[in-house]
């Protein structure tokens, strides 16, 4: 695997990749830390030195199969911990070796501050830490994917490590292993299984940043086009007879809020182009300017469909909504069929629009 990895490295332009860890062993005792929560606390094994039985899930923001898990957490919770289980969560990844084209399935990403959203969002009823930066608690334990699971017993020795089920869509598990550890350690009964295989996301080590970084030249190399657009086209546009969910991002280059707001539609771009989604501007720049609004689009490296209008402004503004009032920037997103789902005129929320999104395309495979 090494051998590999060091061939990709070289392959792709990336000084070179460590060594995943390996899964802490059966029998092994749990390593300790001292990892800060989204709660605002500071946690480790001592806080839960009461519990009988001590579940540690390595999991996080952005993975697909991670969010598909999220609420069988909370329900193992709810199931465990009158019985004297405690639960815990962990993020291993180093947010900057995620990269945005990664995040097609989530609104938000592995950061700290992120994690705190998605904790207060999910109303999480368990300790979610963060070890990203360094996941150096994380390389101790040896999670392979998100999520991965490691159950210790009453004296902090590893009785199980792998997945909680078999199933990632919710309700297709036939065979449930953490359940199934966790009903024979309370019973004082040998572990059904005490190894699984994982499935799910990469762990994002910190030496992968070069991975990530790798990206900005790739998108630094995709063409920039800017094509005139008239009323006609506008209306074809909002018709959206196709099966992306369309985002439409209307703007001018003398427009201040615009110009601080367009990097997140590119980062958007960036995230969801490669699920069932595309984004498509319109500069509002008079026909004079034109060269002026391509300039701006190629310094942003908006590699995405580009158009300016042509044409009266007046009916332009009727043509995308009656109600908006004509002041710039407004974006729409617009579901297949021609169903708006949101209309914004000002300054967009990122997060609430990403969110939008990801719920509106999907969040699991």
């Amino acid at each position: 695997m090494k051998t590999f990895l060091l061939i990709l490295a070289s392959i792709i332009g990336i000084e070179s990749f460590e060594a995943d860890p390996v899964p802490l062993a059966i029998g092994s005792p749990a390593p300790d830390f001292s990892l800060p929560g989204t709660d605002g606390k500071i946690y480790s094994l001592k806080d839960f030195s009461t519990a009988k039985i001590l579940v540690v899930v390595f999991t996080c923001n952005h993975c697909p199969t991670a969010q598909a898990y999220e609420d069988r957490i909370k329900q193992l919770v709810v199931d465990y911990k009158p019985k004297g289980v405690a639960l815990i969560a962990i993020s291993p990844n180093d947010p900057l070796s995620v990269r945005l084209d990664e995040l097609g399935y989530t609104d938000l990403n592995d950061s700290f501050d992120e994690m705190k959203i998605r904790y207060k969002d999910k109303q999480f009823n368990f300790p979610y830490l963060y070890d990203g930066e360094t996941s150096q608690v994380s390389k101790l334990y040896g999670p392979q994917a998100t999520p991965h699971v490691f159950i210790f017993d009453s004296e902090r020795k590893l009785k199980y490590t792998g997945r909680i089920d078999d199933g990632e869509k919710p309700g297709s598990a036939k065979t449930h292993d953490t359940r199934n550890t966790l009903d024979a350690l309370l019973n004082n009964q040998p572990v059904p299984v005490e190894k699984t295989k994982t499935f799910g996301c990469s762990i994002k080590w910190p030496d992968k940043r070069s991975y990530a970084e790798s990206a900005a030249g790739e998108w630094a190399k995709e063409k920039v086009e800017l094509q005139t657009i008239t009323r006609e086209g506008v209306a074809d546009l909002l018709q959206n007879n196709t099966t992306d969910y369309r985002l439409i991002n209307i703007w001018a280059t003398w427009c201040g809020p615009c110009v601080v707001e367009f990097p997140h539609f590119v980062d958007m771009n960036r995230m969801y182009r490669n699920r069932d989604f595309e984004l498509i501007t319109i500069s509002l720049d008079d026909a004079e300017r034109e060269p002026a609004a391509l300039k701006f689009l190629t310094r942003k490296q908006a590699s995405t469909k580009n158009f300016i209008f042509t044409g009266d402004k007046y009916k332009f503004i009727d043509t995308i909504d009656k109600k908006w009032e004509g002041a710039l920037p407004y974006t729409l997103f617009i579901a297949p069929g021609s169903k708006v789902l949101y209309a914004k005129q000002g300054i967009i929320d990122p997060i609430a629009l990403r969110k939008l999104i990801a719920d509106s395309i999907g969040r699991v495979y």
